[in-house]
């Protein structure tokens, strides 16, 4: 039988096999639970109160080692860190802050509402799509599309910034494997891309240990190389706030 003439019979057949109440198509819901139980399910996803994750990055020539760290409800620290010298963000739940040292500034300098978006992004521990609309987030289920010959559900998440995320989650594996972002900067709209790979299980969760990430459709991404990640290991809260001295 053809693959056509047996998705025909399958559609005809449905609704005969299952009850009134259940339909054959997957809703946005159904994608996002199969999601998170492929990650390794909620309820050890909401069992991680910290998170360390350490590795490379690479753009042609340019190497530097990385750390993030996460800390419940809504707290991130992300360094780039080239001969000992770290350049920073952080947002500790109220307010974005950097240090960038490479331009001569020691001091650390408030983020604008705009400049912290992807900071405040990477601040949830779960990910957005976890209990997204008691965050305020939309989402939907657009249908499928390919990624590097890969079937993928497509989901479009709207943040409560208006801001879009689509997710690319796997058919098979139903985990991520790319996430496309439409952010607003000063009235311009940024199109980025990050593609995910190499998932590994730490302490019952898959994480990706390859991702690239750059603007949508250039081939010149930052590549990722993950080292480790720690989970539930010991933070300061003090690591997230913003260092005397900086502008207030």
């Amino acid at each position: 039988m053809g693959a056509a003439m047996i998705r025909t019979f399958f559609l005809l057949l449905c609704p005969a096999l299952i009850s009134p109440i259940v339909s054959c198509a997957q809703s946005v819901d159904d994608i996002i639970a199969r999601n998170l139980e492929a990650r390794g399910g909620l309820e050890k996803i909401k069992a991680v109160k910290t998170m360390r994750t350490s590795g490379t990055l690479r753009q042609g020539g340019f190497r530097a080692a990385f750390i993030q760290e996460n800390q419940r409800p809504n707290r991130v620290r992300e360094e780039t860190i080239i001969q000992g010298m770290a350049a920073t963000e952080a947002f500790d739940g109220k307010v974005g802050w950097r240090v960038s040292p490479f331009g001569g500034r020691k001091d650390p300098d408030l983020l604008s509402a705009d400049d912290m978006k992807g900071l405040v992004e990477d601040a949830d521990l779960d990910g957005l799509l976890v209990d997204y609309r008691n965050k305020d987030h939309r989402a939907e289920l657009i249908g499928h599309e390919s990624v590097e010959g890969t079937d993928c559900y497509k989901i479009k998440l709207i943040l409560n910034s208006s801001d879009v995320r689509y997710y690319y989650i796997d058919a098979d594996s139903y985990l991520e494997l790319k996430i496309e972002t439409e952010r607003k900067i000063r009235g311009t709209v940024q199109y980025n891309e990050t593609l995910y790979g190499d998932y590994e299980k730490v302490n019952g969760i898959y994480f990706p240990f390859a991702f690239e990430s750059g603007q949508k459709s250039n081939p010149n991404r930052v590549k990722f190389t993950v080292d480790k990640v720690e989970l539930n290991v010991p933070l300061s809260g003090s690591r997230f706030s913003m260092p005397a001295g900086g502008a207030k």
